[in-house]
């Protein structure tokens, strides 16, 4: 009895064995595999994840000595950046998840929001360092608000526009007003980096939507000159221009803190002192943890430590622009074009800045400078970056499905088959053929 109630299954059910596609029985064949998606740029993101650990060391290492000189605590700074790390990352979490065709609503509420803001600085006029920016106390910079709105408003409004881009009444005219508007506000406070940086990404997204070429050969020519008049007639940037020239042709006339960022660099070397263990910061670095935390970088980590975090901006990058071109559509392109643009020119920005490449500007690093405002922004901009991808995944997928749903109806019901009914009646036919040959 013992031995019959183990029956060989081909004993108790005779017959084939039916079992599921993915029931990995031999001789079963399985379904169609489909790849593991994510539902997102996870290279984007590896990338995002890593600046930020390494911004929170090098912020750490650069800003203890200044923390504790001006609040007593070797770690009130670095905990003022985590608690804005907190905020940014919630934030890019909801933008993560929300559908970004609902910037075409939002867009002009968070513009205006932005301009109110923009006069607000300049009312409050919380000055330092010979400048107007912040609303309370050294927080709350609306100029860095306004470089990722101005992406967004112009996306959306470009993309609505598309189709009557090259009547200039429709294009470079409301462009220019819009543009014109923040720049100024922004020029008011002053904050030239800032202005180049919103001018700058006003015209190449109005390039990248199709503006018609003589439209953007006027704003390129209207740009040169704004820039020449800002030059000649606004001391901080004949200064920033004057030094720049002076030292490109011997870097001991380069502005002090170049000078100071370069001889960060030389002490560095290949592999770096160590982070934690740079001193040029101690001796009279200026803004170590903010502008010039790439000096810290180079010092600390050497030259292998700097093109590590050259690569992660090339990263961010290079995804970026992958997102942009699979967006679904071109809104989204624009979209992340534009943010992904913005990161990564600001980043190259400062660290050009910090070699003598480039006049100052006063640009932060992304993710990696002391910032509350800039870190919300950037992480805010990874967000939108991720929402992007996140779709058109699910685009893409939802097609495949359909396209194999297809593939599946003709392979079921386009072959050269013969219905039940047709082979019930041939069967039925034969006999009574049989019959009438006797």
């Amino acid at each position: 009895m013992g031995k019959r109630t183990f029956m060989n299954l081909s004993e108790a059910t005779p017959g084939p064995v039916m079992a599921t596609p993915r029931s990995g029985l031999p001789g079963v064949k399985a379904g169609p595999q489909r790849p593991l998606r994510l539902g997102f740029d996870v290279p984007l993101l590896l990338a995002a994840i890593t600046l930020l650990v390494f911004g929170i060391l090098m912020v750490y290492s650069a800003s203890w000595d200044f923390s504790y000189n001006t609040t007593g605590s070797h770690t009130a700074i670095l905990q003022r950046q985590m608690m804005f790390l907190g905020v940014g990352l919630v934030g890019a979490l909801v933008l993560a998840w929300l559908n970004y065709h609902y910037w075409q609503k939002l867009a002009v509420p968070a513009l205006a929001v932005t301009v109110i803001m923009l006069v607000a600085v300049l009312l409050v006029n919380d000055l330092r360092h010979g400048a107007v920016r912040t609303l309370m106390a050294g927080s709350g910079q609306p100029s860095e608000l306004a470089k990722l709105v101005t992406i967004i408003y112009l996306s959306v409004w470009l993309f609505a526009k598309k189709d009557r881009l090259h009547d200039i009444s429709f294009g470079l005219v409301p462009m220019a007003v819009i543009l014109g508007v923040v720049g100024g506000l922004i020029f008011l406070q002053p904050d030239l980096s800032a202005l180049i940086t919103v001018a700058a990404l006003g015209g190449l997204l109005f390039f990248l939507a199709g503006g018609d070429l003589k439209q953007i050969l006027i704003i390129l020519v209207v740009g040169g000159i704004a820039g020449w008049i800002v030059v000649q007639f606004s001391s901080t940037g004949s200064d920033r221009v004057g030094s720049f020239l002076a030292g490109l042709k011997n870097p001991l006339n380069a502005d002090y803190q170049v000078q100071r960022s370069i001889e960060a660099f030389i002490k560095g070397g290949w592999i770096g002192v160590g982070i934690g263990k740079g001193d040029t910061k101690l001796l009279g670095l200026p803004v170590p943890h903010t502008d010039s935390i790439f000096a810290v970088v180079g010092e600390e980590t050497g030259f292998i430590g700097s093109i590590f975090l050259v690569g992660l901006y090339v990263v961010l990058g290079w995804r970026g622009l992958v997102i942009a071109r699979r967006a679904s559509d071109g809104l989204g392109a624009l979209l992340a074009s534009g943010l992904t643009i913005w990161l990564v020119m600001e980043a190259f920005i400062n660290m050009l800045v910090m070699i003598g490449l480039l006049p100052f500007a006063g640009n932060a690093l992304p993710f990696i400078s002391v910032g509350g405002s800039n870190l919300v922004v950037s992480l805010a901009a990874i967000g939108i970056l991720m929402n992007i991808s996140r779709n058109s995944e699910r685009q893409k997928t939802a097609e495949e499905r359909t396209f194999s749903e297809v593939v599946d109806l003709r392979g079921r019901y386009g072959r050269r088959r013969v219905s039940g009914a047709r082979r019930a009646a041939s069967s039925d036919s034969r006999p009574q053929t049989a019959d009438r040959s006797r």
